[in-house]
């Protein structure tokens, strides 16, 4: 699985076999996935022992390259009969000369119209939408689709490890693959501060300004905020803003605050920061962490069961680098000890992360429990017993409740120590004595003194 370029005299595949593979791979992707990246290419050639495939971008070609080329080769081998290994033809229409100045003899080299590299995984369909980022989402879809439009600019805010930034890598990705042509600055307020810096020490900004007012189809600039109390880059930006707002080339922006919170930035660009879409992303729920957790497995190829699952979701509720940080490191130290990743091991690795508070050390399910029946007036078997009994159902629930509210302990393990119940039984259970505390007095008048005894 190779870039270079080919040697070997092409040999045209006929459509017919390229259509075969085309449909095997549609058999075993995603519908998404396979629209993106393999519903638009149409021609193929035997190069020797390469296939080699037309694909409009060099970014399809990574893609393609990093996540799909094995399963290619092994159609195409089971369809020629031979081994093959990938290449791709990257169609030079579509690439930018990475200088105008070439050596003799050396072939012209070409690189995409995108000013950084960017992280492929962060795509919109490696992104996980929950409650709490569907604006967000919904709204970087439609500036990639139709940038300029009117999400002009757009404002994305939310606390750190939230998946901006993985939004802004997938606003640029998106539109490149729509729009090849287009010209696409993806950079850090900070890294923007120091390039207009040096511009201005080393008397070029008219390049500056040619790359970010003349050159740019899109802007994306990452953690603005920081330009907080810098005039100077506040100044010029806010120049650069104008002139790419007026002329209906997409921004996009992002933030720890809204506007109108930013500290150190000057009232004209506030307002204008607030001329298109503004959109927030917010903590993820239980289930969605539970989804990103399952997608970050499955992207990085790791087994990963579900009570693990539920447990690390549970765990860790603000931050989704944190959990996502928290997977790698318990997979690193399960290859490391050739053991599977469980619960325990995510205990014993991730046990500085969820130290028990002074009041989870005094309480136990057990104190609990035994609590909990006495009050009621039945057995302690009773709450662990299988049967639905409405006066063993409600204590039961009640107990399961201030389990999960006064112990760190995931559903599953709540579940286990009353007599193995599903870790559906108890979110169940959960949710519906949240809902009862709105509205029903006894019920709130119980907690209050069950809370006062093993509290």
């Amino acid at each position: 699985m190779t870039l270079s370029p080919v040697v070997d005299k092409p040999v045209d595949i006929t459509p017919v076999v390229w259509e075969t593979i085309k449909q095997k791979l549609k058999e075993k992707v995603r519908p998404v996935n396979f629209n993106n990246w393999f519903k638009p290419i149409t021609h193929g050639e035997i190069a020797g022992d390469n296939l080699v495939i037309s694909v409009p971008n060099k970014f399809i070609a990574d893609w393609i390259n990093d996540f799909y080329a094995e399963m290619i080769e092994k159609e195409a081998h089971f369809l020629l009969n031979k081994e093959v290994k990938v290449r791709f033809d990257i169609a030079v229409e579509q690439l930018a000369p990475a200088s105008s100045s070439s050596t003799p003899g050396v072939p012209q080299t070409f690189q995409r119209k995108i000013s950084a590299p960017f992280n492929h995984k962060y795509t919109f369909e490696s992104f996980v939408v929950g409650k709490g980022n569907q604006l967000a989402h919904a709204a970087c879809q439609a500036v990639s689709e139709f940038p300029g439009g009117h999400y002009n600019p757009l404002f994305i805010h939310g606390g750190v490890g939230l998946g901006k930034t993985h939004l802004l890598n997938a606003v640029a990705l998106s539109a490149l693959r729509r729009h090849p042509e287009m010209k696409i600055i993806y950079i850090s307020s900070e890294k923007f501060m120091n390039e207009f810096i040096t511009c201005v020490q080393n008397s070029r900004m008219k390049d500056f300004r040619k790359k970010y007012r003349e050159s740019a189809d899109m802007l994306l600039i990452d953690d603005i905020q920081f330009l907080g109390g810098k005039g100077g880059t506040q100044e010029e930006f806010f120049h650069t803003f104008n002139e790419l707002r007026d002329s209906h080339r997409q921004i996009v922006l992002t933030a720890d605050k809204l506007p109108k919170e930013l500290p150190g930035i000057e009232e004209r660009l506030r307002s204008r920061f607030a001329w298109g879409l503004i959109a927030d992303v917010q903590p993820p729920d239980f289930e969605t962490r539970v989804a990103i957790l399952r997608e970050k497995a499955a992207i990085d190829k790791i087994s990963l069961a579900d009570d693990v699952a539920l447990y690390l979701a549970e765990k860790i509720e603000s931050n989704v680098r944190e959990l996502e940080g928290a997977l790698i490191r318990l997979n690193a130290f399960s290859s490391l000890k050739g053991s599977l990743l469980t619960i325990d091991l995510a205990k014993e690795v991730l046990h500085n992360q969820f130290k028990p508070t002074q009041e989870e050390q005094r309480m136990t399910v057990e104190e609990i429990q035994k609590t909990v029946a006495e009050y009621y007036q039945i057995g302690l078997a009773d709450l662990k017993s299988p049967r639905r009994l409405k006066n063993w159902a409600h204590p039961r629930q009640v107990a399961m409740y201030l389990c999960k509210k006064h112990l760190r302990l995931s559903f599953p393990e709540i579940g286990n120590r009353f007599g193995g119940k599903d870790h559906t039984t108890v979110m169940h259970a959960c949710r519906k004595i949240e809902r009862l505390l709105l509205i029903d007095n006894n019920l709130q008048n119980d907690i209050a003194i069950l809370e006062k005894t093993i509290v």
